[in-house]
């Protein structure tokens, strides 16, 4: 044998005793974990529909696994500064976001710069619900359907307004996307938080916005005007209130997914242990109903499912943020 040919068979040799080694030492990893607390780091603040998810899922995992799940809210930037939290985290199962698939989808379209990348610095865990928004006006705004929004706004360019959670926020892109299609224009006034828009809308000072479920309650109470839900399917909470799809803005799909993420290495077999407790847990019905009080939908997906609809939301998005030049700083 050739000195050439015996090195690179010893190359190859070594290659496979790496990777052998590397499997075992990631095996032995996950079958002890977890022997300490497990951390949820939430990009939103307490009260909102990410927090709730994740303080939902956090009790009935931390018996599921013998260990306490904590859950820490770290909020800004789009859930930024949560997501480089945890991607600069040790990658051994001890710490995971809940974020929206915002984070995934839309901030590298409206960040010009980011302190890590979604994509690589972290790997989807497991989903936990589609989050729809929902087409909500001001309680004294003269209309009555989402047709005659439309037709206000053609017949007044730029006198409506509308609010959002903020910059490139799920409501943000929603507002954009319905403006696009309807062929309209209104005045985006961006919000530190759904809730505070919400106020501001109940209380008259912008005209309309698209909720993502935190302002059900008050529109069944009157103190707004539910016009319509910016998915491709009714919500089971308003099956009277048809989408905008079914109304002529053909294909508006608004609706995001929240989910949980892993820094990159965190061992596949600790991902496998928590998909398969979080989906179940997410089967349970008392956790189905809760969420579908929250106006979203339990959705559990194997990692790869989750990451690749992802990937698809954020060519949806990217067209629509490019189109309408949306960015955050």
């Amino acid at each position: 044998m050739t000195t050439s040919r015996y090195l690179r068979r010893t190359l190859l040799m070594l290659g496979i005793s790496t990777a052998i080694t590397l499997g075992a030492l990631g095996s032995a990893a996950a079958q002890a974990w977890p022997t300490k607390p497990v951390r949820i780091v939430v990009g939103f603040p307490p009260g909102g529909v990410a927090d709730q998810i994740a303080r939902l899922v956090a009790t009935p995992l931390a018996e599921a696994i013998g260990q306490p799940v904590l859950v820490e809210n770290r909020p800004g930037a789009n859930g930024n500064i949560a997501g480089d939290a945890v991607a600069k985290s040790p990658a051994d199962g001890y710490t995971l976001l809940m974020a929206s698939g915002g984070m995934v989808s839309v901030n590298p379209h409206i960040y010009s710069r980011m302190s890590f990348d979604p994509v690589k610095d972290l790997v989807p865990v497991a989903s936990a619900a589609r989050v729809l928004v929902y087409l909500m006006a001001r309680p004294t705004l003269e209309v009555s359907s989402a047709q005659e929004l439309i037709a206000m706004m053609k017949a007044q360019p730029g006198k409506l307004s509308y609010g959002s959670a903020g910059n490139g926020s799920s409501p943000h892109i929603a507002g954009e996307m319905f403006k696009s299609q309807a062929g309209v224009f209104a005045v985006h006034v961006p919000y530190r938080g759904a809730a505070p828009a919400l106020n501001d809308l109940m209380g008259g000072q912008i005209d309309f916005y698209f909720d993502p479920g935190i302002g059900l309650q008050h529109a069944r109470a009157g103190r707004t005007k539910l016009l319509a839900v910016g998915s491709l399917k009714r919500s089971p909470l308003f099956p009277d209130v048809p989408t905008l799809d079914e109304l002529g803005l053909r294909g508006f799909d608004a609706d995001t997914i929240f989910g949980f993420y892993a820094p990159a290495g965190t061992p596949t077999g600790v991902i496998t242990r928590l998909n398969r407790e979080i989906n179940q847990i997410l089967n349970t019905a008392p956790v189905r109903e809760r969420i579908t009080t929250l106006g979203g939908e339990a959705l559990p997906l194997s990692p790869a499912e989750f990451g690749q609809r992802g990937a698809q939301d954020s060519e949806r998005f990217g067209a629509i943020i490019r189109e309408r030049n949306i960015r955050a700083d």
